[in-house]
């Protein structure tokens, strides 16, 4: 067993042992109640983008789903990742910080008005990478892509469900 499997799979078990304990005790995380004031939506712009896929899959799992002729339309922008590097050090293990971000729109079909015009919505992530790893470097940077296009398909579902409009 390499390396980075031995610490995915501790990784993995902590976690769930972490969520057994915490769910025993009645915690329950923000946002993994169904939020059911969302109504059927078009998805527009850059609808192949992996937020927008994973945008898919929550809304999906809402029960809403994405329906072309919905009175609702999403217009979704390409996602941007930035990537900055922390600290003050040129080679070895350093933190960094990824943003990725992506600006929303939501209209009304019938009026043509915005219940959310072109938001730029975001969410931030901090890894430590080793230059000095160039392998390992590559496979950490991907998957924070994964984690954050994943959070931040969360965070839109999140904040279209506070729209008035839907309310």
């Amino acid at each position: 067993m390499t390396r980075r499997h031995f610490l995915r799979l501790s990784l993995i078990t902590g976690m769930a042992a972490s969520a057994a304990m915490l769910g025993g005790c009645g915690f329950q995380l923000r946002g993994t109640q169904r939020q059911r004031n969302i109504p059927p939506i078009a998805l527009e712009g850059d609808t192949r983008s992996l937020v927008a896929r994973n945008l898919t899959v929550e809304l999906n799992n809402l029960g809403n789903g994405i329906d072309e002729d919905a009175p609702w339309r999403m217009t979704l922008s390409s996602p941007t990742l930035e990537q900055r590097r922390l600290g003050g050090k040129d080679s070895g293990s350093q933190e960094h910080e990824f943003t990725l971000e992506i600006n929303v729109s939501v209209q009304a079909r019938s009026s043509n008005g915005y219940a959310m015009n072109n938001q730029t919505l975001s969410v931030i992530s901090r890894q430590r990478l080793n230059d000095d790893d160039l392998l390992n470097r590559e496979s950490l940077i991907e998957e924070t892509r994964l984690t954050l296009s994943r959070r931040l398909a969360q965070r839109v579902v999140e904040r279209i469900s506070a729209l008035e409009a839907f309310k």
